[in-house]
């Protein structure tokens, strides 16, 4: 009898370019300003034990994770300007032509995680968890979610 494998964790990093706004912030942020954003996906599972099929071993291949986030956040957030739904009054000059996401809260880092978590955990595949999502605002700034902290 085969060793049951364990349950492993892998990780694939992504980098976007992202500006956005927080006019009721009382700090620089209240202004419109960008980040070079690093997204962290974490899930587990066990790796396949089917030998001599082309994904034995893996948990799930790093390109199918990198297809579902390029698609549900890459393409949508990189070189955007995120700002609240309820703050488009607020900048007047901005040309609806730009590349300008609405969003129903104020983006914060916080808020952009809890957005990219509940997308991603509806997109997965089914032998695999969400384990944690830490999105960097910048090298020394980052929010994380943990899946054991929010069951």
């Amino acid at each position: 009898m085969a060793a049951r494998l364990p349950t492993i964790r892998i990780t694939k990093e992504f980098h976007f370019e992202m500006a956005h706004a927080l006019p009721d912030h009382a700090g620089a942020c209240k202004n419109i300003h960008g980040h070079s954003y690093k997204l962290a996906v974490t899930v587990s599972g066990k790796p396949l034990d089917k030998p001599g099929h082309p994904s034995n071993g893996m948990v799930v291949d790093f390109a199918d994770i990198k297809a579902i986030v390029q698609a549900h956040v890459i393409d949508k957030f990189d070189h955007s300007l995120a700002l609240g739904a309820a703050d488009k009054s607020r900048f007047p000059d901005l040309v609806e032509s730009e590349k300008i996401i609405y969003l129903p809260y104020s983006p914060t880092c916080e808020m952009l995680l809890i957005h990219i978590t509940r997308a991603l955990s509806k997109l997965l595949p089914n032998n695999i968890t969400l384990q944690t999502i830490r999105l960097s605002e910048t090298p020394t700034s980052y929010a994380e979610w943990h899946a054991e902290e929010n069951r």
